[in-house]
């Protein structure tokens, strides 16, 4: 299990990317941005093991990003600090820079079997 170590870095982007510079940590903010609180939610929404999804939300909860209510025990929430939430206007700049530079995700073609016999 990844453990969360506070960067040393003197570069507030270096420290901040030992929190966020990781795939998972993006994909469980943006659940969490649109309402998710409960692991097994995170783990249905999202294509993420269950280690890694427990690893990454003990890391954003040791960072002070998350805190795990209540903190120990079963059916705990997840929920977003004053740090998290101060990420959402961050959240909402990269995801409007990537609808505007990236290009959207190929639509899936349809099945041939359900295509209109004529």
């Amino acid at each position: 299990m990844k453990a969360y170590t506070p960067s040393r870095a003197p570069c507030p982007i270096g420290r901040a990317s030992r929190v966020l510079g990781d795939r998972w940590a993006m994909l469980i903010l943006r659940e969490a941005f649109l309402g998710v609180e409960h692991f097994e939610h995170f783990l249905g929404r999202l294509d993420i093991s269950r280690a890694a999804l427990t690893s990454r939300l003990g890391i954003l909860v040791a960072a002070g990003v998350f805190e795990r209510v209540p903190p120990t025990g079963k059916r705990a929430a997840y929920r977003l600090t004053d740090a998290g939430r101060a990420l959402g206007p961050t959240y909402e700049a990269i995801k409007a820079w990537g609808d505007a530079w990236l290009p959207p995700a190929p639509r899936p073609e349809k099945d041939v079997h359900d295509q209109d016999p004529g």
